[in-house]
């Protein structure tokens, strides 16, 4: 009876775990082995050159430029993401209200679509017919070419994403400020702290985990950047090329498979370090918590 049971067990859970060894693991152990060739993406024969895919991608001079891009654009954003989303759940931590409609409008831009916001926003912010350059002009502001000079498509990326991912801040910070024991701050305010004393020593570090959880979320992401890229100038823009678009236009326009398949795994290390860092961070807090 007892072998059946395991005969039954497996025969249920063998299905979905080649299910899962066919879309998941095979897919990833090929690449890792395409990234020692030189695959083409027009097909023909290809054969296997050790490390020269990796060796090349740090003599790259667009390299060294498209990685500061991806590391600027992630530092900015997360910190300002950052900065503005738990400034706002401050401000929405009481009841009022209007906080579920208000709450709801603030929301809206992390529920679309990167890519139709991508593109969206190059509407908006085009430099002859954009609404926000015709507002502009009629206050007499002049009229930026936010999408085509040089000095400003950055920028312009910068504050999409700002604006799409900030809420996703706000609900973390909102969560954590929630969280926290309405019993801490009667006990604070029986001592007379200060604001500022309660919100260094108890509403920050309280909130801590749960903010740099959101930070490791966003701050991954970030570094995967590709939809606005796309939108906004296409990948081949150096002003505003991330390793992502990097990795596109080597695989896509180039069609080097193998060389694309080696620039994936560098932004999955890269990627992999900041989880790691963030991971023992979180883990700190956690043991110091519970000390």
């Amino acid at each position: 009876m007892s072998g059946r049971r395991d005969w039954l067990k497996y025969g249920f859970v063998g299905p979905a775990l080649l299910l899962l060894i066919a879309m998941n693991i095979f897919p990833l152990v090929y690449s890792i082995f395409l990234s020692f060739t030189d695959a083409d993406l027009i097909g023909g024969e290809w054969q296997g050159v050790g490390t020269r895919n990796y060796a090349a991608i740090f003599r790259a001079p667009q390299y060294g430029a498209a990685l500061r891009t991806t590391a600027l654009f992630a530092a900015l954003t997360v910190g300002c993401e950052l900065v503005l989303g738990f400034a706002l759940a401050l401000c929405l931590k009481d009841r009022f209200r209007l906080k579920p409609a208000l709450l709801t409008l603030l929301l809206i831009p992390m529920m679309l679509p990167p890519a139709v916001m991508g593109i969206y926003w190059k509407l908006v912010l085009n430099g002859s017919y954009g609404i926000l350059n015709q507002g502009l002009a009629a206050l007499g502001l002049g009229q930026p070419q936010w999408i085509t000079d040089p000095g400003l498509k950055f920028f312009s990326m910068l504050m999409v994403e700002v604006w799409m991912w900030t809420p996703f801040m706000l609900l973390i910070g909102l969560a954590a400020l929630n969280a926290i024991p309405g019993y801490i701050y009667e006990a604070a305010a029986i001592d007379r702290a200060s604001r500022w004393r309660v919100f260094c020593r108890i509403t920050l570090p309280m909130c801590a985990p749960l903010l740099g959880l959101a930070v490791l979320l966003r701050a991954t992401d970030a570094l995967k950047q590709f939809d606005l890229v796309m939108a906004f100038t296409g990948p081949n823009d150096a002003a505003t090329q991330t390793l992502s678009a990097l990795l596109y236009q080597v695989m896509f326009r180039d069609g080097k498979v193998g060389l694309g398949t080696a620039y994936s795994y560098v932004v999955l290390v890269l990627v992999i370090a900041l989880a790691s860092v963030f991971l023992r961070y979180l883990e700190r807090l956690r043991q110091k918590g519970a000390a």
